[in-house]
């Protein structure tokens, strides 16, 4: 008996073979080949806007070179971080939690994450400076129940609003600029 497999045999394994690539290479190709000019899904969906509207209790980001819009800022404090490649992600601190957005003590914790560890040039905290106690960012107003007592602002607290913002977000104090802005709609490039 010989070791050889028959010419039929050698035939079926072949064609075997072809089909078995003819279905794959197309998968393969359809996974593993794209355009020249197309990007990881990734990458694309880390791609911050040109601009953006940032409302009480949102945290948003925006490209290098782009603009943000806090509007309507009365009793509350804005605070946007300039990252070092240019990019600026900004939070809309409000007293009072918005209905389905973030409370002033989940502002900074959700700041800091979407800097995720990129290198910052400065933070800006502008705003109705006294109307609030550096405290807020910690514990927000609601969360005192009955009979506790709730921090009350005394007067414009520059550096504790920078130390508190600064503890939170991991940045030296000297990196923090606090602004008391009038009332209105801030823009900032």
């Amino acid at each position: 008996m010989s070791s050889q497999p028959s010419a039929g045999r050698i035939r079926r394994n072949a064609r075997a073979r072809a089909m078995v690539l003819a279905v794959a290479l197309p998968l393969l190709a359809a996974v593993a080949v794209e355009p020249a000019h197309a990007q990881p899904l990734a990458q694309v969906q880390q791609q911050a806007p040109a601009a953006a509207t940032i409302t009480e209790g949102q945290v948003k980001e925006v490209a290098r070179g782009g603009v943000i819009t806090y509007p309507s800022v009365t009793s509350c404090l804005t605070v946007t971080v300039r990252l070092r490649g240019g990019g600026l992600v900004g939070a809309h601190a409000s007293l009072f939690q918005v209905p389905g957005e973030l409370r002033s003590d989940e502002i900074l914790p959700a700041v800091r994450k979407a800097v995720a560890g990129r290198a910052v040039r400065a933070v800006e905290v502008r705003g109705a400076v006294g109307a609030w106690n550096p405290g807020y960012f910690t514990r927000a107003i609601e969360s005192y129940g009955d009979g506790e007592a709730v921090p009350v602002p005394q007067g414009r607290d520059f550096d504790g609003l920078a130390r508190a913002v600064a503890r939170q977000l991991g940045q030296p104090r000297g990196a923090v600029s606090v602004e008391d802005v009038p009332d209105g709609d801030q823009i900032v490039r």
